[in-house]
């Protein structure tokens, strides 16, 4: 018999720590898909602020988080499934979810400035080593 080492174990903080993320981003892509909806739905609901220098219509915004939410959501499904395409995917779409709402900020700015942490949250918690082993 001979036995195959696999890497050092993963500890049980980690798994609950990537399990954790996994949820936050599928959240993250669940209100993404929801605010892009509202901004495409009703135009009026986020304020816009004047002179800012990245303005744009908010059913534009609104599109782009939907867009962004939805894949969100594959890559959240994908890191459950224990696709290998899904950890590099997750890290990308957290990356541009977080840019966009930097950019979305004067629209709705506690609700941005929350999503940015998750995000980076779930970003740091992915990277970590072990963090896209099949537990």
């Amino acid at each position: 018999m001979s036995q195959q080492d696999s890497g050092p174990a993963i500890s049980g903080w980690a798994v609950g720590g990537i399990t954790f993320a996994v949820v936050m981003m599928i959240m993250i892509g669940v209100f993404q898909v929801i605010a892009g909806l509202v901004a495409i739905f009703n135009d009026d609901f986020y304020v816009v602020t004047q002179n800012y220098t990245f303005d744009l219509d908010a059913t534009a915004y609104g599109w782009i988080h939907l867009l962004i939410g939805i894949l969100l959501l594959l890559a959240g499904y994908g890191l459950y499934s224990g696709a290998t395409w899904a950890a590099a995917l997750a890290i990308v779409m957290a990356v541009l979810a977080a840019i966009e709402n930097f950019f979305f900020i004067p629209y709705y700015p506690f609700w941005s400035i929350l999503v940015i942490a998750l995000c980076v949250w779930v970003i740091w918690a992915l990277t970590r080593t072990g963090a896209t082993r099949s537990t």
